[in-house]
C-alpha cells in the first residue's frame, strides 16, 4: 500500500508541475501578444509555420511556437518536458530584451515628436515673418488708400510761420543776453561740460541760447559733442510717466507680452521689449527740459539716478535670461542697461528756491536778465529788418509797452504784418504803420504794462518799493495814511489783505523803528497802509518802503517821486539784504525811477544802468536824507494830521515835537 501512495504522489506533483508550465506558457504568449500586438504575432507565426501549433492543446507544440515567434527562428523543435524550463527561460530572456528596446524606442519617439512639434512652430513663426516681408508686406487696399491719404497731406504745405523766419539762428541775434550766452558758452562748449539750470523770465531766449551753444561746441576740436550730436527737446510739463515703469517716454520702459502689445515676433513667444527714453535718444548730446521746475519731484528723483550711473536699466518678471527665443539686443538691455550719458539743460521761470536742492546741486546756475524796453525796441527793429519792411515812427516803442517778452514782441510785428497784408491787398507791404498796430493791439486785447512811473514832484505818504515776480523786477506803489486814533492812545493798523501777511509785519516793525528813533508814538493813531494794485509782498523786501511812506504820512514829509527803495528794515533801524536785486533795478529802469537805494550788503549785485543812479544804505539814517526832502529837520506829526479831529489827546499822546534831526 505504502507504494501505490507513493505512485499517485509522484503523478500528483508531476500534474501540478505540468500545470505550472502550461501557465507560464500561456502568460509569456499573451505577453508577446501585448508587446508585438496581436495581428503581427499571428502573422508572424502563419510566416514561420506555426499558428496551427500555437493554438494547440499540446504543450510542447505551443512552446515550440512560441520560441520561433519570439526567437525568429523556423528550425526550432519541441522542446523535451524536462527541457522546457531552459527552454522559456531563454524566450523570456529576449522577451525582456525586446521590452527594454520598446522602452528605449518609445522614449526617443516622444523626444523626437517634441523635437518636431518645436521644429514646426519655429517654422511657422519663420513663414509669418517671411510672409510679412515680402513685397506686398502686411498692406492690403484698406492700409493703401490710408497710405496714399497721408501722402496727400505731406504734400501740402503752408508758408512757414513768421515766427520761424524771425527766430534768431546767431548769438548776436539774442538781445540783452551777453553774461548770460558767455556763461552758458563757457560750461557747454568746453573740454568738460557742465549739467545747467537756466533761469529767467519767459521769452528771453534760454532755448535758444541752450541750441546754439550746442552748435557751437560740435565745432570745438576737444569738444566731447560729434559733429551730429543730437539736440533732444521736451516740456517738463507735459511728461507723463507711470510709477509702475508701464510708460516713461523720459527713461525709457518694458513692454510685455501680454498686456502691452511687444513686437509681435516678442509677443508670440512670451519676451519682453525694452523701449528706451529721450535720455537715450539724447545720448552723446543735449537733454533740454523746458519747464524742469513743472516735473514730477518723483520723475526727477529718477532722472538724477541716471545722471550719475550714465545708464538706464530695465526689468521685468517676464524676462527669462535662458530663453534662447531673446534676441540679443533684448538682453543686452536687460543685462547691461542702455546709454544715457548726456549733458542736462533745464530751463524755467521758477525761482531758485523752488527747484529741487539735489538737481540745483548738480548743476551750474545762470541767469537770464529780463528784457528792457530798448531790448524789446531792438527786438522789434531787428525783427522788421528780416522781415523787409519799414516801422511807423515809435512803432517799436509802442510794442515795448505792451510787452516785457521778446517773444510777444515778435508775435505782435507778425500780427501787424498780417494788417498791413489786408491793407495792402495781399501786396508786401513796404511798412507797417501804426494802425496796424493797433488793430493787432485790440485783437488781442493787450494793454500797455504799466508799472507804477517815478514822478518828479515829491509825494507825502507815497513811497515806491521794488518786488521780483517771474525774475522780473516791478515796482510796487505803497500808500500811507495817518489820521489820531479814535479813543486815545487806542490805535490800529489796516491794510490790504492781498498784500500778505508780510505788509502786516512790515507795518508793525515800522512803528517799532519810528517810536524807537523819533519817540512818535503810532499806538496814539489809525494807520492805513495799501500796496496800490493788489500787489502781493511774498518777502520783507518792502520793509523800508512801507516805513518811509508812513513816516512820511505821520509827519508830512514828502518823498521823492523818482525815488525806488528796498531791503528789510530791523528793530534796531538796520537795513538788511535781500534777494533779487538785479532784476529789481532793471524794473525801476523801465518806471522811470532815477534812483535806487538797496541794502549796503547788496549794492556790489545791482547792475549799473544809463540814468539810474544806484546808492546803498546799512541803516535807516542813511536812507532817509536819499528819500525824504528836507529830512535833516526834526520830525514831528504834520499839522494835517494834528488837526483831524479828535486831536488834541491823540497829538499829546504821541509827543508832538519829541526828537531832534536824524542821528
Amino acid at each position: 500500500m505504502s507504494i501505490g501512495w507513493r505512485g499517485r504522489g509522484a503523478r500528483a506533483s508531476r500534474r501540478v508541475e505540468r500545470s505550472q508550465l502550461e501557465r507560464r506558457v500561456d502568460g509569456l504568449i499573451e505577453m508577446t501578444a501585448g508587446l508585438m500586438g496581436s495581428d503581427r504575432m499571428v502573422f508572424k507565426a502563419a510566416k514561420l509555420g506555426s499558428l496551427k501549433a500555437l493554438r494547440s492543446d499540446d504543450l510542447r507544440q505551443r512552446a515550440q511556437a512560441l520560441g520561433r515567434v519570439v526567437l525568429d527562428d523556423p528550425t526550432l523543435t519541441a522542446p523535451a518536458v524536462g527541457q522546457l524550463d531552459a527552454f522559456l527561460d531563454r524566450v523570456e530572456d529576449q522577451l525582456a530584451d525586446l521590452m527594454a528596446r520598446r522602452s528605449v524606442e518609445d522614449r526617443l519617439e516622444r523626444r523626437v515628436a517634441e523635437r518636431m512639434q518645436e521644429r514646426h512652430e519655429s517654422y511657422l513663426r519663420e513663414i509669418k515673418n517671411q510672409i510679412l516681408n515680402e513685397d506686398g508686406g502686411p498692406e492690403n487696399a484698406s492700409t493703401l488708400r490710408r497710405l496714399a491719404a497721408i501722402e496727400k497731406l505731406n504734400s501740402v504745405h503752408l508758408s512757414r510761420q513768421v515766427l520761424d523766419l524771425l527766430r534768431p539762428t546767431s548769438f548776436d541775434q539774442v538781445v540783452g543776453q551777453e553774461a548770460a550766452i558767455a556763461a552758458v558758452l563757457a560750461k557747454v562748449a568746453s573740454p568738460f561740460p557742465q549739467h545747467i539750470l537756466l533761469y529767467g523770465p519767459p521769452g528771453t531766449g534760454k532755448t535758444t541760447v541752450a541750441r546754439l551753444a550746442l552748435q557751437a561746441a560740435r565745432a570745438m576740436a576737444k569738444s566731447p559733442f560729434a559733429p551730429d550730436a543730437p539736440f533732444v527737446e521736451v516740456d517738463g510739463a507735459t511728461l507723463r510717466w507711470d510709477p509702475r515703469d508701464v510708460a516713461n517716454p523720459l527713461l525709457g520702459s518694458v513692454h510685455d507680452p501680454i498686456y502691452q502689445g511687444a513686437r509681435r515676433d516678442l509677443a508670440e513667444g512670451g519676451v519682453p521689449e525694452p523701449k528706451t527714453g529721450l535720455v537715450t535718444e539724447a545720448h552723446g548730446g543735449v537733454l533740454f527740459i523746458d519747464e524742469i521746475g513743472e516735473m514730477d519731484p518723483l520723475l526727477q528723483a529718477k532722472l538724477l539716478k541716471v545722471l550719475e550711473e550714465k545708464r538706464v536699466t530695465f526689468e521685468s518678471s517676464y524676462y527669462d535670461p535662458s530663453d534662447p527665443q531673446v534676441p540679443k539686443y533684448v538682453k543686452k538691455l536687460f543685462e547691461e542697461g542702455a546709454p544715457a550719458d548726456f549733458l542736462l539743460i533745464g530751463a524755467t521761470t521758477r525761482e531758485p528756491e523752488e527747484i529741487s536742492p539735489a538737481l540745483r546741486s548738480r548743476c551750474a546756475e545762470i541767469f537770464f536778465d529780463p528784457l528792457s524796453a530798448a531790448d524789446i525796441e531792438r527786438i522789434v527793429r531787428e525783427a522788421a529788418q528780416r522781415l523787409a519792411v519799414t516801422l511807423a515812427e515809435g512803432l517799436e516803442k509802442r510794442v515795448a509797452m505792451h510787452t516785457v517778452e521778446g517773444r510777444k514782441a515778435i508775435g505782435l510785428l507778425a500780427d501787424a504784418y498780417g494788417y498791413a497784408l489786408q491793407r495792402t491787398g495781399g501786396e508786401d507791404p513796404r511798412e507797417i504803420r501804426m494802425e496796424d498796430l493797433e488793430q493787432a493791439l485790440r485783437a488781442a486785447r493787450l494793454g500797455p504794462v504799466r508799472p507804477p512811473e517815478a514822478t518828479a514832484s515829491p509825494v507825502v505818504g507815497r513811497c515806491l518799493g521794488l518786488a521780483v515776480a517771474a525774475h522780473t523786477g516791478t515796482v510796487l506803489e505803497i500808500e500811507a495814511a495817518v489820521f489820531p486814533a479814535a479813543e486815545p492812545g487806542r490805535g490800529s493798523v489796516r491794510f490790504n489783505e492781498t498784500a500778505g501777511s508780510m505788509a502786516r509785519d512790515s507795518v508793525f516793525n515800522a512803528a517799532t523803528v519810528i517810536r524807537h528813533l523819533t519817540g512818535l508814538d503810532l499806538g496814539a493813531f489809525d494807520v492805513h497802509v495799501n500796496v496800490v494794485g493788489g500787489g502781493r509782498v511774498d518777502g520783507p523786501s518792502a520793509g523800508v518802503a512801507v516805513l518811509v511812506a508812513v513816516l512820511s504820512a505821520l509827519t508830512g514829509r514828502a518823498v521823492r517821486g523818482d525815488v525806488a527803495v528796498t531791503g528789510e528794515v530791523s528793530l534796531r533801524g538796520g537795513i538788511r539784504p535781500v534777494g533779487g536785486v538785479y532784476e529789481k533795478v532793471l524794473g525801476a529802469q523801465r518806471a522811470g525811477v532815477r534812483r535806487v537805494v538797496v541794502p549796503a550788503d547788496n549794492l556790489s549785485e545791482a547792475p549799473r544802468l544809463d540814468g539810474v543812479e544806484v546808492v546803498g544804505a546799512a541803516t535807516v539814517a542813511e536812507l532817509l536824507p536819499l528819500v525824504l526832502v528836507d529830512a535833516r529837520a526834526p520830525f514831528a506829526v504834520a499839522p494835517e494830521v494834528a488837526s483831524r479831529p479828535p486831536a488834541a489827546e491823540a497829538v499829546q499822546a504821541a509827543g508832538r515835537g519829541v526828537g531832534s534831526p536824524w542821528p
